[in-house]
């Protein structure tokens, strides 16, 4: 017999018992090593080699095996100890919003098919634009407004896309890429911006990588101008400049006021991605990254990194949204209502790439509410704090030094000697499992990163991460 639909009274208990595990996994996550220790294809071994086929299993028997197959093989990104990459972390009210959004179940591609779906999130990115102190040009309230994505890195490419077609005055829609277009960033510019060229058909040697200054590691907008006007010289069509704030490898902010003004001269679609930093600006203290939006077309950070939102959120915004929509617009028959075709509605189905979309808006929201502007800001000063205090740890050993500004909450340090001695280093502290740092190169030196940004960490997960390495380090110079 098969396993009868889940009913209310069972959802209800399986759902109590679901988050017990929940809140119990976050109480307990600091005593668990950051990452796995068992070899490629445990997870996969302990698994059935096919699915149930007769009735079903109980709740507790999926937590069950969640605990003794799955828990041992993650990388804890919630862990106190987790330092690499960017923080990609949650919250308490994110997943409450994200079970919301699931229990409801709602497909928000129009405004006709849930419309609170469509203007629950248009306020909300008018409410994030505000707390961000955006200019006024990506408001709803006038020929701007914001949208939910899955990333930035999708956020770049609807960007690239409407930047095509605007630089091929709409011929883009209907031929395609007719003439070589180009696409510019930094040479730490994220590899996500390669990837838009590649699938709107630019090709990779499509995107010019513009050199950065030595000492800032940002953009040199004297470069930029030189490779626009050698594009321009052989017939080649300048489309998209990307500027970042906040560079994966080093949080490096490109100088966008003397860059936006070069494409504002050029007519040049500009792009900014703040998928990192962007959280930021919710801090007064630290807008100054924010300098020369005014200039931007298109904006996008990533709630989901540093803003306690579950994966996955990207806040993306346009300065005219007629731009956006009559580049992406598809409307098939089975589409048509009157909502749409009043005009008087937004349907996001034309703001991205998916025609369906899942009601994102929510935990955001959740998130939004709970903590307020207050709460949002006091957790990213805390994160900056703690990677200034380990910053000052660094500057206070000779034996290392810090290799890049650190605006934000992430710090780029190496031990003084060769690049080998230093990957090592970094092998030795995430073997301990009590820790986890990633890498990067700088100036083409191996350097390593410590990203601060989980809810839990505190000055003794930062102290401890430098006495493993201090630790580390000693044995390296021991003869």
């Amino acid at each position: 017999m098969s396993a009868p639909h889940m009913s209310p009274d069972e959802f209800r208990r399986a759902g109590y018992a679901v988050i017990d595990w929940i809140a119990d996994y976050w109480a307990t996550v600091e005593q668990r090593p950051v990452t796995p220790t068992d070899p490629p294809g445990t997870v996969a071994a302990a698994l059935p080699g096919a699915p149930p086929t007769v009735g079903g299993e109980p709740v507790e028997a999926v937590l069950a095996d969640l605990d003794s197959i799955v828990v041992p093989g993650l990388t804890h990104w919630q862990h106190p100890g987790f330092f690499g990459y960017f923080p990609a972390n949650t919250s308490g009210p994110s997943v409450l919003g994200d079970l919301v959004s699931s229990g409801l179940g709602v497909q928000g591609m129009l405004w006709a098919t849930s419309p609170a779906c469509t203007e629950l999130e248009t306020v909300l990115m008018d409410w994030l634009a505000q707390l961000l102190d955006l200019p006024h040009r990506f408001r709803s309230t006038g020929n701007g407004g914001g949208v939910i994505q899955d990333s930035a890195s999708s956020a770049t490419l609807v960007a690239t896309l409407a930047a095509l077609h605007r630089a091929s005055q709409g011929r883009w829609r209907a031929t395609g890429i007719d003439r070589r277009y180009r696409a510019y960033t930094s040479a730490h510019g994220h590899s996500s911006i390669e990837k838009a060229a590649r699938i709107a058909g630019l090709g990779a040697d499509g995107v010019r990588s513009i050199e950065v200054d030595p000492d800032s590691q940002a953009l040199r907008p004297a470069a930029l101008r030189a490779a626009i006007e050698a594009d321009l010289a052989a017939g080649d069509v300048p489309a998209i400049v990307v500027a970042t704030i906040g560079t994966t490898s080093t949080t490096a902010v490109d100088p966008v006021p003397e860059i936006g003004a070069i494409c504002a001269e050029y007519g040049i679609w500009l792009h900014v991605d703040a998928a990192y930093a962007g959280s930021a600006a919710v801090c007064p203290e630290l807008r100054w990254s924010h300098a020369g939006l005014e200039y931007a077309d298109s904006y996008c950070f990533d709630p989901h990194k540093w803003l306690l939102t579950g994966f996955d959120c990207d806040a993306f915004w346009v300065a005219d949204r007629a731009e956006l929509v009559e580049a992406l617009t598809v409307l098939p028959e089975f589409l048509r209502n009157a909502a749409t075709e009043s005009g008087a509605v937004i349907d996001y189905r034309d703001w991205q790439v998916p025609l369906g979309r899942r009601f994102r808006a929510l935990k955001l929201w959740f998130v939004l509410r709970w903590y307020g502007a207050e709460g949002l800001r006091t957790h990213i000063r805390s994160g900056v704090a703690l990677a200034a205090r380990f910053a000052d740890r660094v500057r206070a050993d000779d034996r290392f030094e810090v290799v890049a500004a650190h605006p934000f909450a992430l710090v780029c340090f190496r031990l003084r000697a060769d690049d080998d001695t230093n990957a090592e280093m970094l092998a030795r502290v995430n073997h301990t499992r009590r820790v986890h740092l990633t890498h990067t190169r700088v100036a083409g030196r191996y350097t390593l990163r410590l990203a601060v940004g989980a809810p839990q960490s505190t000055e003794a997960h930062v102290d401890e991460a430098w006495k493993l390495l201090a630790a580390a380090a000693d044995d390296l110079r021991t003869p």
